[in-house]
């Protein structure tokens, strides 16, 4: 099933503040193929977030996105008081020494200062990822939610296409019965004319063989199973629509079932009007085949 999400977050720790982007997203998928794009140095954050996505997702081609950079905030240089004092001590004194041997130094300007080293701090790069890690993975929560929720809503809404798919079947599983119910006469008559006939033809026949062979026949033409079992179908169906598990391989297996019930009885058909509603039944359970592939 498809969906998307995104979110924007800082985290602090002890290292600093990290501005975090997510993206998540997801296509139709047989399987759930999960795939993450993550910093390398986040170490232990790709198997925490697996096992929370695969908690909650059962199919689906679904990418996980992340950039981590540090807050500006936490890239803006601070001045270091005692080390600015230092400096300073350092500087005069060496101006004293100078001057007391007959050397004249350069004025010092405050950048001259601010380049020496410690007097500006930049909050150090983290040696122990987890504190972020742990802050990542606790936001993930919300991120998945708001994933979960445009699924949810793309579900209800391919359940209702669905749904009208399969009261089609139905509708059409009982035009076939009644064409089916008109075939039989007409196929009566039709069996009762080839018995005359070969009658005829083959006096020496024996006759109850003949009727044997032409009630085989007509067994072999009788699409009662398979209307039978696709009302059978429509109702399992319906049911399945109505869990609230997942639910999209089951309905993929079961319109399988749906499309060989409609194969049969087209090649049992015998009939233009019969043909024409197994016809119809193939396009709407291919129509529907096609949507269940979106469905988790």
């Amino acid at each position: 099933m498809t969906g998307f999400a995104a979110e924007t977050a800082e985290i602090e720790t002890d290292a600093g503040i990290y501005a975090c982007q997510w993206d998540l997203r997801a296509v139709n998928g047989r399987g759930l193929d999960l795939r993450f794009r993550l910093p390398d140095w986040l170490d232990g954050l790709e198997a925490g977030l697996r096992k929370l996505l695969a908690t909650g997702i059962r199919r689906g081609n679904v990418t996980l996105s992340l950039k981590v950079s540090r807050a500006e905030s936490a890239n803006t240089p601070r001045l270091n008081p005692q080390a600015l004092e230092s400096a300073v001590a350092l500087i005069v004194e060496a101006e004293s020494r100078a001057e007391a041997r007959g050397l004249g130094l350069a004025p010092m300007t405050a950048a001259d200062l601010l380049s020496i080293k410690g007097v500006l701090d930049v909050a150090p790069e983290p040696t122990d990822p987890a504190p972020l890690v742990a802050g990542l993975l606790a936001r993930a929560d919300a991120l998945i939610a708001a994933f979960d929720t445009v699924r949810s809503t793309e579900g209800a809404a391919l359940a209702q296409v669905i749904g009208a798919q399969i009261d089609t079947v139905e509708a059409l599983t009982r035009a076939a019965r009644a064409a089916a119910q008109t075939r039989r006469g007409d196929q009566i008559e039709a069996l009762k004319a080839a018995l005359a006939r070969l009658s005829e033809a083959a006096p020496q026949l024996d006759p109850g063989r003949l009727e044997q062979e032409l009630a085989l026949i007509a067994v072999k033409t009788d699409v009662t199973e398979e209307l039978d079992r696709l009302d059978t179908h429509v109702a399992t169906a319906r049911g399945l629509l109505a869990a609230p598990d997942p639910v999209g391989r089951t309905l993929d297996f079961l319109m399988q079932e749906f499309n060989r019930e409609a194969n049969t009885l087209c090649s049992k058909a015998q009939s233009t009007e019969l043909t024409r509603i197994g016809l119809d039944l193939k396009t709407v359970i291919d129509q529907m085949r096609e949507q269940v592939q979106n469905l988790e």
